[in-house]
């Protein structure tokens, strides 16, 4: 099933890429079309092919991590889509694998810490004797 999927987005890929030499001598603003032709195309690829990966309740995790960080969302989809080009994936990836890949993310990332400094050399002693 995985080599049928590979298939068919080289074959996607390789109209794309015929596409773009054929624009390329048009150029103008039906290059500009063509082009937002196939961006338009390779999403909806990506999201057919996490369709095919997701569950339904994974999806919908998802895409609310993507409503509060469109980042992090993207780079989970990178990761499964590589995984499953790798073949590394027998099964639709469920919701609790699907958080155990974003805490692993989280470990990893390991910058997204608040720091708290405060200004020293303030004498805030006084403001308790007005108790």
């Amino acid at each position: 099933m995985a080599d049928a999927e590979l298939e068919q987005l080289r074959k996607a890929r390789l109209e794309q890429l015929k596409a773009q030499q054929g624009a390329g001598a048009g150029g103008g603003q039906q290059g500009q079309m063509s082009q937002a032709d196939r961006q338009k195309q390779q999403e909806e690829m990506r999201q057919a092919m996490m369709d095919r990966i997701l569950a339904p309740e994974a999806m919908d995790r998802l895409n609310r991590i993507r409503l509060v960080n469109g980042e992090r969302a993207t780079e989970v989809e990178n990761r499964l889509l590589a995984l499953s080009q790798m073949g590394r994936l027998s099964a639709k990836v469920t919701e609790a694998q699907l958080k155990d890949m974003l805490a692993t993310l989280s470990e990893m990332k390991g910058s997204e810490k608040i720091v708290v400094s405060r200004r020293k050399g303030w004498d805030d002693d006084d403001d308790l004797d007005n108790l």
